[in-house]
């Protein structure tokens, strides 16, 4: 199992969109189905517009699921619902809360832009998974030149 916590040098919802669909790119690359989960539609229209142009080059085959009962078709997904263990291999939180599944996961990443909100936010969620027996490995990208 793989879990990551990426801290930005960046901050606000566009950074963190824009990293998490880097990470989707290479974990789809690499063979895995990865789920990207949002918790409003708002994050999940953003996202899913910058699925289809953070690179002019990529292109990252992907759906958009606003609920658990549709399935997904594409290798890569924007969820608005709790996402299955079944279905995903790699899980990429976008979202301030963590999904009651996010133990079940192979692997797994949070991101935090460098924002008081956001770094709030993401220790609640390290807190969380912690408690869950996980312990991220943390990329802070702030202590980077």
């Amino acid at each position: 199992m793989s879990h990551w916590f990426h801290i930005l040098a960046g901050s606000g919802r566009d950074a963190r969109l824009l990293h998490a669909a880097r990470l989707a790119e290479k974990a789809w690359q690499d063979g895995d189905r990865v789920a990207l989960f949002c918790d409003d539609p708002e994050t999940a229209e953003a996202l899913d517009g910058m699925l289809w142009s953070f690179r002019p080059e990529a292109f990252l085959p992907h759906d958009r699921l606003r609920s658990s009962d549709q399935r997904p078709d594409a290798p890569v997904a924007v969820l608005e619902c709790e996402p299955t263990t079944t279905d995903w291999d790699t899980l990429i939180i976008v979202a301030p809360s963590l999904p009651a599944t996010a133990d079940g996961f192979a692997r797994l990443a949070l991101i935090a832009s460098n924002d008081d909100d956001s770094l709030q936010r993401a220790r609640a969620q390290y807190r969380q998974l912690r408690e869950l027996g996980i312990t991220p490995q943390v990329h802070d990208f702030r202590k980077r030149d």
